[in-house]
């Protein structure tokens, strides 16, 4: 079996696709498959599909989903598989799970692709780093669980993963500036600090890929927008981190031509106190 939630809903096994049309065992579908292996409680499925109003059959109506889902598995698992859709799609004492592999899901690799990554970044591989984030990103084909109406339950597990997303996007960019690489990064860099126009770590990138090409003034003119926004938007000054930084291309400083060799968790923690 091969799960997709780091996108549109994909589920096959043996080439034929699982996946409902119908919205809700989309959506315990998506549950199940985020924690393989493990059981997911029948409040838990409830709470997903009606949050808080659960009609009289919620739990007659829930059965009815998974035989469902049964039924879809086991016509894709075929006559002379082994086992049947009940092996697979497991009732247990208080809720059920989906007995598959972590690596059937995309979810799950893209974690332990992501931990590689920061194993690496931590010991100053940089060329590793960089390979083992930029895998994981790949694995991404749009926003999480896009095509998935979300519950309570998957909107926190979708808004999870966009936020670990931009993150490895970030620990990618530290790794590729490490490595010299400030020159190419100038326009991703200029696509996401418009995406995330208060966001400093990012603008904190964008400032010293464009100081380490020779562009200064649009290092500076990058914080000045930034700051501004800021105080306009949130009546906050910029962090500590990002003044430091600020301060250091004012006074030319050569702890910013650091590229290579160091251990620090990012580029902002440069200037951290």
């Amino acid at each position: 079996m091969k799960i997709q939630v780091l996108g549109p809903l994909s589920a096959e096994v043996n080439g034929g696709s699982i996946v409902p049309t119908a919205g809700k065992p989309r959506q315990i579908l998506s549950l199940l498959a985020l924690y393989p292996g493990r059981v997911v409680p029948v409040p838990t499925l409830m709470e997903e599909i009606w949050g808080e109003a659960l009609p009289q059959s919620a739990l007659t109506t829930l059965q009815t989903y998974i035989l469902q889902l049964r039924r879809r598995l086991g016509t894709a698992m075929g006559p002379g598989a082994p086992g049947d859709a009940k092996d697979v799609l497991v009732t247990r004492h208080g809720g059920y799970l989906m007995q598959i592999a972590p690596e059937c899901v995309d979810v799950h690799q893209y974690d332990r692709m992501v931990a590689a990554g920061q194993a690496a970044f931590e010991t100053g591989d940089n060329e590793i780093a960089a390979e083992r984030f930029r895998s994981a990103l790949d694995l991404w084909s749009g926003p999480a669980l896009v095509d998935v109406r979300v519950g309570p339950i998957l909107q926190i597990e979708a808004l999870r993963l966009e936020e670990s997303r931009l993150v490895t996007v970030e620990r990618r960019i530290d790794a590729d500036l490490r490595l010299g690489r400030h020159a190419e990064l100038l326009a991703e860099l200029i696509e996401l600090t418009a995406r995330h126009p208060q966001h400093e770590g990012l603008h904190s990138q964008a400032m010293v890929a464009l100081y380490r090409s020779g562009r200064q003034a649009s290092a500076l003119e990058t914080y000045r927008k930034l700051r501004m926004r800021l105080v306009d938007e949130l009546g906050v000054e910029p962090s500590p981190q990002l003044q430091r930084l600020h301060q250091a291309m004012l006074a030319v400083d050569p702890q910013l031509d650091v590229i290579a060799g160091t251990r620090r968790t990012s580029t902002f923690d440069l200037f951290a106190a």
